[in-house]
């Protein structure tokens, strides 16, 4: 299983960086997962948008479902339109992105799979099995196992006792940090801090923490600091180009 940072950043892409994407590689099947803004030209920089197999997004925030219609687009507006694409999502988290054109517009370029969270979904090579996680609106995380290997990923998240039981045993935990020791007072049920990931990944014996949605503002090091106070693993900061190769 092979891991490519598209991009890191919460809430929006700070200059030249690009909110958080994943692409999910093995056996030639590529799964991308929670496209946000700026991902799409970093993902063409790698393969062409008909080579993306599937999509997963964990829920329907804009910093990881906005660039789904630039993708789409690229595959619908060309000569030789792939087929659609399979699209997994919580339901109605995308209606906004997908209203963003004329109706009908890129109906044929995708196939929309609805989930709801607690579902086990086979995507592909893929055994995936989904966790809601506490955010301010419905948010799937997700526990990808493929050729031996585990791959959880939290989407956007307060602390939460599931979020250990998703990571447990995982060879990567790609956890969302958007602070990176104190969490704002209204917004501790929705987000979690570095320190607050670090603690969970050593609850669930993680074997290596990567974080991931840190604001543009969050000072990147003070983050792996606080993660490091808390778990004794490998520790890792999301940024685009990054890949680990999971076997």
């Amino acid at each position: 299983m092979l891991l490519t940072i598209l991009g890191g950043c919460g809430a929006w892409p700070g200059a030249g960086q690009a909110c958080g994407g994943y692409l999910v590689e093995h056996e030639g099947f590529r799964l991308l997962v929670d496209p946000g803004y700026a991902t799409v030209p970093r993902l063409l920089e790698r393969i062409t948008a008909d080579q993306v197999d599937a999509v997963f997004i964990s829920h329907g925030h804009p910093d990881h479902c906005a660039d789904l219609n630039p993708l789409l687009r690229a595959r619908a507006l060309r000569d030789d339109p792939p087929g659609p694409l399979p699209v997994y999502s919580l339901p109605g988290a995308l209606d906004a992105v997908l209203a963003l054109d004329r109706p009908g517009m890129l109906s044929d370029a995708y196939v929309l799979h609805e989930f709801i969270a607690g579902d086990r979904l086979a995507i592909g090579p893929f055994r995936a099995r989904t966790r809601l996680l506490p955010h301010s609106v419905p948010n799937a995380g997700i526990r990808l196992t493929a050729g031996g290997r585990v791959l959880a990923y939290t989407g956007d998240t307060g602390p939460s006792p599931d979020v250990v039981d998703l990571a447990r045993d995982a060879d990567l935990l790609l956890a969302e940090a958007t602070f990176a020791d104190q969490v704002p007072q209204g917004m501790r049920r929705h987000l979690s801090s570095a320190r607050q990931t670090g603690r969970q990944a050593k609850e669930a014996d993680a074997r290596h923490l990567l974080l991931t949605h840190l604001q543009p503002d969050t000072d990147a090091t003070a983050a792996r600091a606080a993660a490091e106070a808390e778990y004794d693993g490998e520790i890792g900061i999301a940024t685009s180009g990054l890949t680990i190769d999971l076997s």
